[in-house]
């Protein structure tokens, strides 16, 4: 009994663990797909486990690729205990209960369970709460804005920003990928939160402003069904337009900007203690005198 507890426990040992930012440990199966994979060891190594095993650790998440989510099942009916051979080599004791892993978050090729081992409320961070987009406001020599045509009425080209993409970047990619306009990034004019919006999450809309640099409109085929440069204010006028305070108040802003008496935010570079370069969004025209390059 004690030589095939050994033996089961050896297997558990290859699976990969570690430390995350939070206290807890990542268990990777990525890269056992071609091994036996066992999600629990009989009670009898509980005793042994107990003695010290935690060593601080609060939090538990096994990364399940997609090939492996048959594991899920075991996963979410079995309560975790933690111990550790040593700083990097961890050892999953899974003891039968009622309470074990949820869900936190899934992407396309993977899905996460965690389990929180103190017995107390949980503080993990939660996974992403909002949605990023942006609407581009683009002004050419004769004070016409582009504009696309959708559901009937005269829109303002928008866009969702991408994983690992800058809100300013992502006005620029919209505004080629719909109307073949190559444009620059000159300010955030303003921006709106919301929330049960898409999927019951949090929803941050950015207004940018951008100059052109080219003029010829080559809409996107399969999505956008005209578009055009257009006056201003015929744009403004359409009752689809008047009928909302919020696109009313978006008129004001780009108006009063186009006319000299607004001043948005532009991005300026950054880094924090990650050290990973990013962008402050700021009033250039009143904040310290700072060279700003995208």
């Amino acid at each position: 009994m004690a030589a095939k507890a050994e033996s089961r426990e050896r297997e558990v040992k290859l699976l990969s663990a570690r430390n995350d930012q939070y206290g807890g440990v990542i268990v990777d199966i990525n890269g056992d797909e071609h091994r036996p994979c066992y999600l629990f060891i009989i009670s009898d190594l509980l005793n042994c486990a107990l003695e010290g095993a935690v060593q601080g650790k609060k939090g538990v998440w096994i990364k399940l690729p997609i090939e492996r989510v048959n594991l899920v099942e075991a996963a979410v009916k079995v309560k975790l205990l933690l111990i550790s051979s040593s700083i990097y080599a961890f050892v999953i004791i899974l003891l039968l209960a009622q309470k074990g892993f949820w869900y936190h978050h899934a992407e396309p090729n993977y899905l996460m369970l965690m389990y929180w081992i103190p017995q107390s409320a949980h503080t993990l961070p939660a996974n992403a709460t909002h949605r990023v987009g942006i609407g581009a406001f683009l002004i050419n020599h004769n004070r016409e804005s582009g504009q696309y045509r959708g559901t009937g009425v005269w829109k303002l080209p928008t866009g969702v920003v991408d994983e690992g993409e800058d809100i300013f970047a992502a006005a620029v990619r919209e505004v080629k990928e719909e109307t073949g306009i190559d444009s620059e990034f000159v300010e955030v004019l303003a921006f709106r939160q919301s929330h049960k919006s898409f999927f019951q999450k949090s929803d941050l809309f950015f207004v940018c402003m951008l100059r052109p640099l080219s003029f010829d409109i080559q809409k996107q085929e399969h999505e956008i069904e005209a578009a055009k440069w257009m006056p201003f204010e015929e744009y403004a006028a359409q009752p689809f337009v008047q009928k909302y305070e919020l696109l009313r108040c978006i008129h004001d802003i780009c108006k009063a900007k186009m006319d000299g008496k607004y001043t948005g935010f532009s991005p300026v570079p950054s880094t924090s203690y990650t050290v990973q370069k990013s962008y402050l969004y700021l009033n250039t025209s009143t904040a310290p005198r700072r060279e700003s390059k995208l």
